[in-house]
């Protein structure tokens, strides 16, 4: 080993102990500091698990077991009593406010906005569906598409439009994909964009070709290329 290494070595071991010293000073100084900082830390996520296992779990099961009359009100069409409840059994509105950090809360809001929205109350059904929180790629379609149709009926058919592209590029399916691509170009027809709606049908054609939307696309085509021309 040649001289310079072996001097190297020393002044290496001298700033690890260098550092190591640094470190137990820091330690020593702020030794109550840090020994409240690590308390903080324990009773925080301490007090997140009992909050998690004691109240919040015991409130979404008791959300749930609430909400299950106004689902079925809801699977029966009747929308008004899934909404405000039959009196003997809560609305989705009550679950909203009696359990308002609770899944089944975040849940009735998509349900509220579903129902305003078949009840005619179309500002009301936009108000719930912008509150609901989505992470479900199943959902989120439904919920940008029924956004879509709200500002369509209030007469908002630029906000339509965007709600309506979101919705079919949300979930790449041969469900929602080509029925929003046919809102899209029907928004786009109403906004005379004759050239956008066109190639959306279009599109339709060539990836959704066993749709519904793609057997009335010629037609919805050859009649807006009129348009177009006029």
């Amino acid at each position: 080993m040649s001289k310079q290494k072996k001097d190297a070595q020393p002044d290496q071991f001298e700033s690890i102990e260098s550092a190591l010293s640094r470190s137990e000073q820091f330690i020593e100084n702020n030794q109550k500091i840090l020994t409240t900082v690590v308390l903080a830390i324990v009773i925080l996520v301490g007090g997140y698990l009992l909050f998690k296992s004691y109240y919040m779990k015991p409130m979404e099961r008791e959300a749930k077991n609430q909400m299950f009359r106004a689902e079925q009100y809801f699977m029966q069409d009747s929308f008004n009593l899934a909404v405000n409840g039959d009196g003997n059994y809560l609305g989705f509105l009550d679950i909203i406010e009696e359990y308002k950090i609770t899944k089944s809360a975040n849940l009735a809001h998509y349900y509220t906005g579903i129902s305003y929205l078949h009840m005619g109350q179309y500002e009301e059904a936009a108000g719930h569906l912008n509150e609901f929180k989505v992470d479900d790629k199943i959902i989120e379609p439904e919920k940008y598409g029924s956004l879509g149709n709200a500002y369509m009926e209030m007469g908002d058919i630029e906000k339509a439009l965007d709600y309506y592209i979101k919705a079919y590029k949300a979930d790449d399916n041969e469900y929602t994909s080509p029925y929003f691509m046919n809102q899209a170009a029907y928004a786009y027809e109403e906004l005379g964009e004759y050239k956008e709606a066109i190639d959306l049908y279009e599109k339709i054609k060539l990836e959704y070709p066993n749709s519904n939307q793609s057997q009335e696309a010629d037609k919805n085509i050859a009649r807006l290329r009129v348009l177009a021309n006029k």
